[in-house]
């Protein structure tokens, strides 16, 4: 055995990601993420781990996505012992949407009469054991293995990892990749050392609809037409990276007068603070013109006619304000946090616009939205859906069929086998036969619990 990985979340499903990488001494946990949506195993996020986690080295994460980094306090409950790396605007972002889902959690085991799976003090403990790792630098994490970040551009911060053994083995682990290009974010960096790659998944099967300017286009002139219709446009957003893309697209539509100012709310206490984040690490590490931009402007994300409501009597005080307006809260999928009571109150209401601008799980209130549903539980309550539903997946923060190919094409020759992860099982499996075709190398869609040896001559499945 040169490198061993061991799927563990991630397999057969977009979220949860979970992989332990291991070397003839040292082990290293990339991620650990929580499952969600419809397929997923809420009580099992709670079971023990399935392997000795005193014995893990080093816990590395590739962004702040809760799929990616909402289980990991749990470590310290079960014994972590080794340091935790990741680029320090991941840091930043990671501490924001764990101490929110704390919150939350405490509130559900309440209600439950449950313990919950972490509190505070395992979120201070986590990061007791922080050490920054910077893009490019690289180093040893664990006995004979060492790490190397590079960007992906799907969130701010967020970066595939290389590990490294003393033989020269190496697995990259690509985290989701970023939809590019972005108007701030860097491009995904290629990879061309890898001989295994994890690859993501999540548009495997599937081609955006618009790309660059087209997307933009598209925006403008739906937004026009939602504006001139009179009602409240509503925009689900995830708290990190959709919020902040909207806003810096609707301000420069606006300053561009292709669309009328008009209010526009960022109704969402987590995006206010990740917009904090990014503008305080924008000079760092957003591409250089955007990072031209932020130092002549200050911000790219605040503008007239902006206002961010932070109070919850601030976020009441929007129902007085006649349309049209634009809201913008979360959570991006409609399955919980404020945009739920807009819902409740707006979406009966036929001059209301719905803008559709991520990925949608599985289940999930947008994704029966987004799917046509007539009614849709919020909150609690069954709404009657009578506002109009636009849906972009090119605002889509993961990069598509082609772009993953292109990824993968780009670490050519020297990759021979890409695990095919991080997308539902029709995703991955597409995306595999897809690699195998047109690349004619070797496409693996690992099951969920396998293990896999990793040499300079291929892989091999771990079958005792």
């Amino acid at each position: 055995m040169a490198l061993r990985v061991t799927f563990h979340g991630g397999a057969e499903s977009v979220t949860g990601s979970n992989f332990l990488v291991e070397g003839k001494e040292g082990k290293i946990l990339i991620d650990c993420g929580l499952e969600q949506g419809r397929e997923a195993c809420a009580e099992c996020m709670y079971d023990p781990f399935a392997y000795d986690v005193s014995s893990i080295d080093a816990l590395i994460i590739t962004h702040a996505h809760l799929d990616h980094i909402g289980r990991a306090p749990k470590l310290m409950r079960e014994g972590f012992k080794g340091k935790m790396y990741m680029t320090p605007p991941t840091r930043d972002l990671m501490e924001i949407m764990l101490r929110d889902s704390a919150g939350i959690m405490a509130m559900e085991a309440q209600k439950s009469n449950r313990e919950p799976m972490f509190n505070d003090a395992d979120i201070d403990a986590l990061f007791d054991r922080y050490e920054p790792l910077n893009l490019h630098e690289e180093r040893m994490v664990a006995p004979g293995l060492s790490v190397l970040l590079r960007a992906t551009g799907h969130i701010l911060g967020s970066a595939s990892v290389r590990i490294k053994d003393e033989e020269g083995v190496t697995l990259v682990c690509t985290g989701d990749i970023g939809n590019t290009p972005s108007p701030y974010l860097p491009d995904a960096e290629s990879v061309t050392d890898a001989d295994a790659m994890i690859i993501e998944s999540v548009y495997g099967d599937r081609v955006h609809d618009h790309k660059g300017e087209a997307r933009v286009k598209a925006l403008s002139q739906a937004l026009a037409a939602a504006i001139k219709r009179g009602g409240t446009i509503l925009i689900p957003a995830f708290s990190i990276e959709r919020s902040q893309l909207m806003l810096y697209e609707i301000s420069n539509l606006m300053d561009a007068g292709e669309i009328p100012r008009i209010p526009v709310y960022l109704d969402s206490p987590l995006a206010i603070k990740v917009t904090e984040v990014y503008e305080r690490w924008g000079n760092e590490y957003f591409k250089p013109e955007a990072e031209d931009e932020l130092r002549k402007e200050h911000s790219i994300f605040k503008f007239k006619g902006f206002a961010e409501t932070f109070a919850r009597e601030d976020s009441q005080a929007i129902d007085s304000v006649p349309g049209p307006k634009i809201i913008l809260a979360g959570a991006g999928m409609s399955h919980g946090g404020r945009i739920g009571r807009h819902e409740a109150l707006y979406l009966p209401d036929p001059k209301t616009t719905l803008f559709i601008v991520g990925y949608q799980a599985p289940g999930s209130p947008g994704r029966m939205l987004q799917d046509g549903s007539p009614r849709v539980r919020v909150n609690g309550k069954d709404i009657e859906v009578r506002a109009k539903i636009e849906s972009f997946s090119g605002w889509s923060a993961h990069a598509d069929r082609d772009g993953l190919l292109s990824f993968a094409k780009a670490s050519l020759p020297r990759t021979k086998t890409f695990f095919v992860s991080l997308g539902e099982p029709s995703s991955a499996r597409f995306l595999a036969q897809r690699i195998h075709d047109y690349l004619g190398t070797n496409a693996v869609v690992p099951v969920a619990g396998e293990r896999w040896d990793i040499t300079k001559e291929g892989v091999r499945r771990v079958t005792e």
